[in-house]
This record gives structure tokens, sequence and C-alpha cells, in this order.
């Protein structure tokens, strides 16, 4: 899909990423998509400016999902950022990173792509700690820098727990202003996410 890169433009994008993963039959993953598509789109506007031409692209790659962002300029490479916990920005590439599996930039003769791919397969019983959602929310809480290396990725103590509370509370505030700056219910979105969680949870124990 070509378009240029302007902030109304957005909605239009997320509404065909929702679209189409939903006729792929992975439509649990349209969250993380759009969100990436949000923020690799967000990154064009600031780093290589507005109304630059660009195009998004979907596609099935295997057990992944690859979203390609394809803009003319292969000087404004996406980096991560090491952003604080208070900070208000700086965090686009690093939460795409949170919620994908792998990303990078592949630069081409007339400009660059910036890609991102979240595994698409199914998740097989006894499985849970390998299930992408739990990575990724250890990795972004990683991001945040609450939980201590040692804590990532493994069981942890009351102590830990605590701290990932804390972590899941700053990640959470964090998702909440970023949708409220989109012009989307804050409210509605919670509701949705929890009806979802306890789907999944019911659907989890039946397996």
């Amino acid at each position: 899909m070509d378009f240029t890169a302007r902030e109304e433009e957005v909605a239009s994008l997320r509404r065909v990423v929702r679209s189409r993963l939903e006729g792929w039959g992975i439509r649990c993953l349209v969250d993380e998509a759009q969100l990436c598509v949000s923020e690799l789109v967000a990154n064009v506007i600031t780093h290589v400016g507005v109304g630059t031409p660009t195009t998004l692209s979907l596609l099935m790659n295997g057990t992944f999902l690859r979203i390609e962002v394809r803009d003319p300029d292969s000087r404004a490479l996406p980096t991560l950022v090491a952003a604080d916990v208070e900070a208000e920005g700086g965090r686009g590439m690093a939460l795409v990173a949170a919620v994908t599996d792998r990303w990078g930039v592949s630069l081409l003769g007339d400009g660059k792509v910036t890609w991102c791919e979240i595994a698409t397969g199914p998740i097989s019983p006894g499985e849970q700690d390998g299930d992408p959602r739990v990575i990724r929310t250890e990795a972004m809480r990683d991001l945040y820098g609450i939980v201590g290396e040692g804590q990532v990725g493994r069981s942890v103590g009351l102590v830990g727990a605590l701290k990932g509370e804390e972590a899941a509370i700053h990640i959470i505030t964090d998702l909440l202003h970023w949708l409220s700056a989109h012009g989307r219910d804050a409210d509605e979105v919670l509701d949705r996410a929890q009806v979802r969680f306890e789907t999944e949870a019911h659907r989890a124990s039946w397996d």
C-alpha cells in the first residue's frame, strides 16, 4: 500500500492491517501489528519528513508475519534508544523490538526498508514459557529497566514479581497515553483487552 507519511494516514493503515490479518486468520496479532505499523510510520514522519512517499507491505514469511515500511531516505536509520522510564518519547523502536521477534533495516539503492517479524505459529500445551506473548512482555519489561538481567525470562521470587508488577504498570500507563494521543478511547481498549485475556485464559484451561 503506497501512502504519504502523515499522522492522519495512520488510522487508515491500521484498518488495512486489521482487515488483512483477519483475512489470514491471525486476528490474535492485530494489536501488535498495528502498534508496529504506527511506530514505523511515526519514525518516517519524525526522521524523514511529513509527506514522504512511503510503502507498507504485509507478508506471510513461513511462520512469521512480516511488516515492511519503505521510504526513500537511506541515511535516517532507526535506532534503539535507551529511554528513561519517565521519558515522554524515544521508545518507538524499543516498543517495536519488544513486541516482535526480530526487526531490522535493509538498505536499497533508492531508500530503505524497515521491517519486523512476529511469530504466527501455534502454541502447544505446556509451552507457556515459550509463548511469544510472554517472551515479548519480558523483553518490554527489560527495556523499561525495572527488572534486573538475572530476572528476565525466568521465574522470579516475590521481590522480582513485585518489580515486574511495577514495570507492567509503567508499560500499561504509557500505552494508555499513546492511545489517547492517537484519539482512541483508552477505557474501551482496556475493556477489550480484559475480555480477550479472560477468553484466552478460559480457552487455555480447556486445552
